[in-house]
């Protein structure tokens, strides 16, 4: 059954000013991914129809599915990343200033050795570090829970890297990880922070706001976000705390109203949201929902306190709403463009159709201010990641 609750714990100025979250001031971000061969903005798609259909004025999806022919938005994080490792580890080891046009030239590489970079993904996020550690020729070692479909693995192995499956839970996985690279000397890339790992899931959110960047180059907009609502799907947070610190930063108090959205069965922060302590809470579902990306247990300790702080909505959608978030996607009306999403991509429309159409909701979208006015954005943030799955539910082929 889909449900919600309002942030008892939303500011209406946050400060976001710890030394934690310094990684997104850095004016390198948007850079690094220019320098990507092949980079290019993703579409921000307009749909006029669903809009008419569901009583708004406008639904934007930025389309994800598009970036960089990994069909999900994870590489904005995890190239990041892995290029501030090197970077990093660089200037420490030799005292000189490292470039981005040093990245792929294979300088770093014969100074720096060999550096195995690993990570624990349901899918897109490990997709994401193989596809860089190959970009700058080095190896990968990915893991994913026993529950992961074979083609997100052969996706990851085409990038060149090697799969490990774990017995248990996306929790278990990132755990084991742990485990492994110490013993081995390995790099975590993780987009999840835990006690005693912080900067590198810091430097995994602040890439992702290039994504925000560009849609606010595509909506022109200087003094206002363009946008009145955002749903935004989450998993451990990285992403949404990503949305939330740009959405805070950049516009204060005259922000858009910032929904949370995640599956019944993997609702770790609506959890921590309804804490009495405002502190981190686990799911209490099983983690099997055919959102997989988003089967996550236990909210990123780095992403919790900007969610916290900034998030005004929380909700949990069933797997029905998704199913049916994916084909409006895919059997557009009108003249709206049709659009490919897998079941984690779909998430953010879930979470509006059931805004707009659960009775149970009706309280929630007065609070919003859900009106003939509304302008909302989504993010596609995935394409058909699982084959099979997609053709069962809408009936196509991707």
């Amino acid at each position: 059954m889909c449900e919600f609750v309002f942030n008892r714990m939303c500011q209406t100025r946050p400060g976001f000013d710890s030394v934690e979250f310094a990684a997104f001031r850095n004016t390198d971000i948007q850079d690094l991914h220019r320098s990507l061969k092949g980079y290019t903005p993703t579409p921000l798609l307009s749909l006029p129809s669903l809009a008419a259909e569901l009583g708004v004025k406008e639904v934007r999806v930025k389309d994800e599915s598009h970036r960089l022919g990994l069909n999900a938005f994870k590489v904005l994080g995890a190239s990041y990343a892995i290029y501030r490792f090197i970077k990093q580890e660089w200037e420490r080891r030799f005292g000189e200033p490292f470039e981005i046009d040093n990245l792929f030239d294979g300088q770093a590489g014969q100074a720096l050795g060999e550096i195995t970079f690993c990570t624990a993904t349901d899918g897109n996020h490990g997709r994401a570090v193989a596809w860089m550690a190959a970009r700058v020729s080095q190896p990968a070692v990915i893991y994913v829970p026993e529950n992961t479909v074979q083609s997100r693995v052969e996706s990851i192995t085409k990038e060149g890297a090697r799969v490990i499956v774990v017995e248990g839970t996306y929790d278990d996985t990132v755990n084991r990880v742990a485990r492994d690279a110490k013993e081995n000397g390995w790099q975590i890339i993780s987009d999840t922070a835990y006690p005693g790992y912080l900067e590198i899931p810091a430097w995994v959110m602040a890439g992702y706001t290039t994504m925000f960047r560009e849609i606010e180059t595509a909506l022109a907009s200087v003094k206002e976000p363009g946008i009145d609502i955002v749903f935004i799907q989450s998993g451990v947070g990285s992403f949404a705390a990503a949305a939330t610190w740009y959405y805070v930063t950049r516009y204060g108090k005259n922000r858009p109203k910032l929904i949370n959205v995640e599956p019944c069965d993997a609702d770790c922060l609506m959890e921590s949201a309804l804490s009495t302590d405002g502190e981190i809470r686990s799911t209490q579902g099983k983690q099997n929902s055919i959102m997989a990306g988003l089967n996550c247990g236990t909210p990123s300790v780095l992403a919790w306190p900007i969610i916290r702080e900034g998030m005004d909505m929380f909700m949990s959608v069933s797997d029905r709403y998704c199913e049916k978030a994916m084909c409006r996607y895919y059997y557009p009306s009108g003249d709206d463009p049709g659009i490919i999403s897998g079941e984690s991509g779909a998430a953010g429309l879930a979470g509006l159709l059931a805004l707009c159409q659960e009775e149970s909701f009706a309280g929630a979208r007065e609070k919003l201010g859900l009106n003939a006015n509304s302008r909302i954005l989504l993010i596609n943030t995935e394409g058909a990641t699982d084959p099979v799955s997609f053709r069962k539910i809408v009936g196509q082929k991707a």
